[in-house]
């Protein structure tokens, strides 16, 4: 693991629905979405909040269950890293939604 991941903090694992996407802040950062347990999606932008709310309506990830996110200053360069080490542990594949 790059020794930068451990120094995320994540939330919780949250419901995917409008009210609670709703409390997540307008902040900068990284997050992530599943479904039966598997990552769907890796996403990273400038506004969590629209970028989360966008995605439960989106025809690949309105199917996750929950998501989790962080909030970060190098969101962009955070989620490539987030990608590489997805892959190193899935045969080079990337999530389902990111194909």
């Amino acid at each position: 693991m790059n020794p930068n991941m451990e120094e995320i903090t994540w939330s919780d694992w949250l419901d995917c629905n409008p009210e609670t996407v709703q409390r997540v802040p307008e902040n900068s950062g990284v997050f992530m979405m599943h479904a039966a347990m598997k990552i769907l999606y890796i996403g990273a932008s400038p506004n969590l909040r629209k970028s989360i709310m966008d995605s439960i309506s989106n025809s690949c990830t309105k199917d996750a269950k929950r998501f989790k996110y962080s909030e970060q200053k190098n969101w962009e360069s955070l989620k490539e890293q987030l990608i590489k080490e997805y892959q190193q542990k899935h045969e080079g594949k990337l999530p389902k939604c990111m194909c």
